[in-house]
């Protein structure tokens, strides 16, 4: 198999822009927001690098590029709030990589664009892997698109404020259960309180997505993460050994109930990773993506590294 990409963001420097090199230049590059909706679309990612931009000058370049910024409800990955629904990008441990994924293909509703902001770069590593949806999709083995034809089936187990992965109460950024029923009840999923305060969540999602606007047919989902085969040999047998299949925070099998192998796992996750072009962070540098013509990872890093995102409709 050719595992060599074919399709790397495009970089924008004031340079290439003709601006000076400041937030204020910057927001006259992306003040044209029917431009940048187009190239967005024709390129899938835009990085920003140069225009020197800092926490306190990024909000008003957000207000351009997402015009409705949305809270990160019913998000699986770690973070913490910092700003106007802005919010780390993740905190799972550094010295891990995150495998590929589009944000929230596991949900009813998911975010259009995502916009990374890298307040400070991390000493060594910690790159931002992208890959074309589109391509992870026709790099998979016949086989494995087929199989994955009918959906599949997420479940979530968020504890009440004490226990493995997030409680309920993070996920959906409220202690409201009525809230919390509202919203499931309007995406269709399938829930249950259970006696000890937790929530079983269940949802059947497909597999692949078509882009409104171009049409291609991505992977959208994230099998390779709510499986155990995707977490490593180590990972997965530790969380044998004190949760059954059931209980474990995330897991998922086809929509049928039966179980994804594990070797299509590491496939998808693998191929995923090796079609991915590295975003290397300089400090003030933002990546703007379309979250279904492209998935986005995480690199080890050491040092430290923050990295802000915020997510559009």
């Amino acid at each position: 198999m050719n595992t060599t990409p074919s399709w790397s963001p495009l970089v924008i420097t004031p340079q290439d822009a003709g601006v000076e090199a400041s937030a204020a230049g910057l927001l006259r590059v992306v003040g044209d927001t029917a431009a940048i909706s187009d190239q967005l679309v024709k390129e899938k990612a835009l990085i920003f690098r140069g225009f020197g931009v800092a926490e306190e000058t990024l909000d008003p370049v957000m207000d351009e590029l997402l015009p409705n910024r949305l809270a990160y409800v019913h998000g699986n990955s770690p973070r913490t709030k910092v700003g106007k629904n802005v919010y780390t990008s993740t905190e799972y441990p550094q010295e891990f990589t995150i495998s590929m994924h589009n944000e929230m293909s596991y949900a009813a509703a998911w975010p259009a664009r995502l916009l990374f902001f890298c307040q400070k770069a991390a000493a060594t590593g910690g790159a931002t892997p992208v890959t074309d949806s589109a391509l992870w999709l026709a790099s998979l083995d016949d086989e494995v698109r087929e199989a994955f034809g009918g959906g599949v089936r997420y479940q979530q187990n968020l504890h009440d404020g004490l226990g493995l992965g997030k409680s309920w109460q993070d996920t959906f950024e409220t202690s409201d259960r009525g809230v919390v029923e509202e919203f499931l009840t309007r995406t269709e999923a399938e829930y249950a309180w259970q006696r000890d305060g937790s929530l079983r969540v269940r949802q059947i999602r497909p597999a692949t997505a078509v882009h409104p606007v171009t049409g291609d047919e991505v992977w959208f989902n994230q099998s390779d993460q709510w499986h155990p085969a995707g977490l490593g040999d180590d990972t997965a047998a530790a969380l044998a050994q004190i949760l059954s299949a059931d209980e474990l925070p995330q897991s998922v099998t086809f929509a049928d109930g039966s179980p994804i192998p594990d070797a299509y796992i590491l496939q998808i996750r693998d191929r995923g990773l090796e079609h991915a072009r590295d975003c290397d962070w300089n400090t003030g540098d933002l990546m703007l993506i379309d979250n279904m013509l492209v998935s986005h990872g995480r690199r080890p890093f050491t040092g430290t590294r923050r990295v802000l995102v915020a997510m559009s409709d």
